[in-house]
């Protein structure tokens, strides 16, 4: 590749705020077009140089931002083998461990700070990795960290990866192990810039423990699934297996003991596990004694096709083991999950709790929605009682929209004239904020789709106000999925998530309803299109202040009534396991 840097079709297609199709075309129509230099015959890489030029030859305006330009300069620098250790180079170039930055980076780094500009180049580094990356979703880190992590406290991850939930702790000494040397380091840089007290090794957590004999006060971990060479031969009598010898097949159970080895007593620690890992029948009897030594605390199903999440906790010798384990399912929200998981420790009996005697059978199967079918008489009839008046609330009505007779497309104007009128003011979220355990509420994507208040919780670092994005009532925010609000008075003082675009108006010359509603329809993308929208570049009807509040509220109450369609659809979901569930267990009965 040389010293030029080279892009593959999606990221042209970025670039230039198009679909891929729009790429294939180009290649098909065009003999001018650039020839690969690198890549596959499935996955062709183009020269950056050679590709700018074909496109201002050819009229067709993109945009390149200093986190791109570094971004190129970075891969220019070898091939795409080695693009984890080359952002690990510029990681610790960043920390000052080597000669700082230079050229692009040191552009980015002028305009971003090194901890945010780091993040940019981590986040292309995600993006074009990520079949060979296992990144564990930032809101579950989150839920992890708030449920086992205490500020001050020291947070082991034996799996760390990049540090995404070690990051997520928040104010904490974090203690990483980590098998890829890149990933670790990356996950290095990430807490040192962040300001997070932190010691990341390289090497298998397994075979080789880089820290044999201390322990922890919590431990997270997202560890490899399905993993059939994890050192079974070699570990056989291993004095970690206090519950018995993993099985071949069960590298999910090493794990388990391994982090609580690792905590200490009374220390807890919340690990994501594959949903089967709570039946499948060769880890019943490690399953048995972890609940009968009061080990296994909770396990949460977060979702269809998710993993498990397992709450444990080391057994204090003089502590007797809980009568009860907390069991249940949490689909969308996961501050569910919190709410049950306070209300369990304060209420042993609370919804979900089920007696550890009853699962102690031939199979301990610890399922989630096995055990829901376990629940103690009435309990099934409340939930689908409450699923049912749901469902009642949801007012759907069709739209009070009208064909208009001879009607014409309107005088239009761009964001971007909007802006230069001093109407509206664009400001984008950085991509690595922190989502952790802090003070500072965060509104995710997430939040944005379902219409919720904020969810998250700032990390480590939050950085001062060029680095976060604050909202206010009346801002219209959008995420690149085409999911658009105008916030609400539950949102304010909250910052951006990852990946979200915050629009301030002036409300006496811009209505915001007006606005989000146009762009929701530039940003609700088709299959196949490019969700990169340059929102300078959407358009929209130049219409008088009072037109606008009118197209406004038509537009909001669509918004309303896709809401109502999804939580009706949601709750129609629930009814129907529910009602099946009940009718033969005999709760319920036809009427």
């Amino acid at each position: 590749m040389g010293q030029d840097g080279t892009v593959n079709a999606g990221e042209i297609a970025r670039l230039v705020d198009v679909g891929r199709a729009a790429v294939s075309n180009w290649r098909r129509r065009h003999e001018d077009f650039p020839r690969p230099v690198g890549g596959t015959a499935s996955s062709p890489l183009f020269s950056l140089a050679e590709v700018q030029t074909w496109l201002r030859r050819n009229g067709k305006p993109f945009q390149l931002s200093a986190a791109d330009r570094a971004w190129q300069e970075i891969r220019a620098a070898g091939d795409d083998l080695r693009l984890g250790e080359l952002v690990a180079d510029a990681g610790e170039r960043l920390r000052g461990d080597v000669p700082g930055a230079t050229g692009a980076l040191g552009e980015l780094v002028a305009e971003r700070g090194p901890a945010m500009a780091f993040e940019e180049l981590c986040a292309r580094y995600f993006r074009a990795h990520s079949r060979g990356l296992d990144l564990t979703r930032d809101e579950v880190a989150g839920l992890m960290a708030s449920l086992v992590c205490t500020e001050g406290t020291t947070v082991l991850d034996p799996a760390c990866g990049v540090g995404t939930l070690l990051l997520a702790a928040g104010r904490v000494t974090a203690l990483g192990q980590e098998l890829s040397g890149p990933a670790a380091r990356i996950a290095a840089s990430r807490l040192e810039l962040r300001g997070v007290p932190a010691r990341v090794v390289a090497g298998d957590s397994l075979r080789t423990d880089a820290f044999d004999g201390g322990h922890a006060d919590a431990v997270l971990c997202d560890p490899p699934f399905n993993e059939r060479s994890w050192g079974f031969d070699e570990l056989t009598g291993d004095p970690r297996w206090e519950y018995g010898m993993p099985p071949r097949g069960e590298p999910e159970l090493a794990w388990v003991q391994h982090c609580l080895m690792k905590v200490r007593p009374g220390g807890t620690v919340a690990i994501l596990m594959p949903p089967a890992a709570a039946s499948r029948r060769p880890g019943r009897r490690i399953r048995g004694n972890l609940l009968r030594a009061g080990a296994l605390l909770a396990v949460f199903g977060l979702g269809p096709g998710g993993p498990d999440l397992w709450l444990l906790r080391r057994p204090e010798p003089s502590a007797p083991p809980p009568s009860r384990i907390l069991l249940g399912e949490y689909e969308g929200d996961l501050r569910a999950v919190e709410h049950a998981w306070s209300r369990f420790r304060s209420e042993p009996e609370a919804p979900g709790a089920v007696r550890i005697i009853d699962l102690l059978d031939e199979d301990v199967d610890l399922s989630p929605a096995r055990a829901m079918s376990r629940r103690r008489d009435g309990e099934l009839v409340r939930e689908f009682t409450t699923a049912t008046d749901r469902l009642r609330r949801v007012r759907l009505f069709a739209p009070g929209l009208e064909p208009l007779e001879g009607s014409a497309a309107p005088a239009s104007t761009t964001v971007a004239d909007l802006v230069a009128a001093g109407l509206v003011r664009i400001r984008h979220a950085p991509a690595g904020v922190p989502v952790g355990s802090g003070e500072r509420p965060v509104l995710t994507a997430r939040d944005l789709a379902v219409g919720r208040a904020p969810s998250g919780r700032t990390g480590p670092g939050e950085g001062s106000e060029s680095d976060v994005v604050e909202v206010r009532a009346g801002d219209v925010v959008a995420s690149p999925s085409g999911a658009v609000r105008v916030a609400s008075v539950t949102s304010e003082g909250s910052v951006l998530g990852p990946s979200l675009t915050r629009y301030r108006v002036d409300p006496q010359r811009l209505d915001p309803e007006f606005l989000a509603g146009v762009l929701r329809t530039a940003t609700a993308r088709g299959p196949g299109m490019s969700s990169r929208v340059d929102p300078r570049r959407i358009r929209l009807p130049s219409l008088p202040l009072t037109e606008q509040r009118r197209y406004g509220a038509a537009m909001s109450e669509l918004q309303v009534l896709a809401d109502a369609s999804r939580e009706a659809a949601e709750a129609g979901q629930k009814l129907l396991r529910l009602g099946c569930e009940g009718l033969v267990a005999g709760h319920l009965g036809p009427r």
